[in-house]
């Protein structure tokens, strides 16, 4: 189990949302550089990238800012947010992000997820939101008639790198992760899932510890270490003990 430590940007600042809503947000450092530098400081092995105004928009909208943090980090970095064509995937690789996330055009598109993967083996990573089950897209505000489970299955077989699973009901909530969903959806494929939504004590990662075996792979936290509720070093130190 990894502990993946977020920066989600909007407006060049990282940010928490609550339950993926733009106007519920709380700014934690209008410096994503030294942010990023913070994390690395921690302990942090992967660093996780949200452009907020990326994913609203469908198109690219914190390079500056994705860019600081590139430069201020030695780590892996994974971004999400408004990939919606291979050319913006090859401009963020370019830059040195590690791996990108497809979310909406995921579900909009399969194909371009197979196209993608072919085209940068080992660099794609599939985002599926989730609202009572249902994936959602477009930055959470449109939710579709697909179970999370029924869009995973779409992509076995062609080189996605992981699934994140976020359940939105959780997401900035700190009411701990959805951990039967999301061993249910680990269960179901053969891509290894990371966690996402709602982390918000070392309790809940001793509880997807418990679930790794199903093929939970690593967890995304935020909003907990930013508000101190979890001391990253200290999670991550309770992670390599089981390793």
């Amino acid at each position: 189990m990894i502990i993946i430590p977020a920066i989600d940007l909007k407006n060049g600042c990282c940010v928490r949302l609550e339950q993926g809503l733009m106007e519920k947000d709380t700014v934690f450092n209008d410096d994503p550089g030294a942010q990023a530098a913070e994390w690395q400081r921690q302990g942090g092995e992967i660093l996780h990238i949200v452009d907020l105004d990326g994913a609203f928009a469908g198109e690219p909208k914190n390079r500056s800012a994705i860019e600081s943090i590139v430069k201020s980090v030695t780590i892996p970095t994974q971004l999400g947010g408004g990939i919606r064509d291979i050319a913006t995937i090859e401009a963020y690789l370019s830059l040195g992000i590690g791996r990108v996330i497809i979310g909406t055009a995921a579900q909009r598109n399969p194909a371009f997820v197979k196209e993608a993967c072919a085209k940068f083996p080992g660099k794609i990573v599939v985002g599926i939101d989730a609202k009572n089950g249902m994936v959602a897209v477009q930055g959470w505000a449109e939710v579709t008639g697909i179970t999370a489970t029924e869009l995973a299955r779409q992509f076995e077989g062609d080189g996605v790198s992981a699934i994140i699973y976020t359940d939105i009901s959780r997401d900035g909530m700190m009411q701990g992760p959805n951990i039967e969903a999301t061993k249910a959806l680990a269960e179901a494929i053969n891509i290894p899932v990371i966690a996402s939504g709602g982390l918000s004590s070392l309790k809940d990662i001793e509880n997807l510890i418990a679930i790794e075996s199903s093929g939970v792979t690593g967890v995304i936290t935020g909003k907990a270490i930013y508000s101190g509720a979890i001391n990253l070093a200290e999670a991550i130190a309770l992670t390599k003990k089981q390793r």
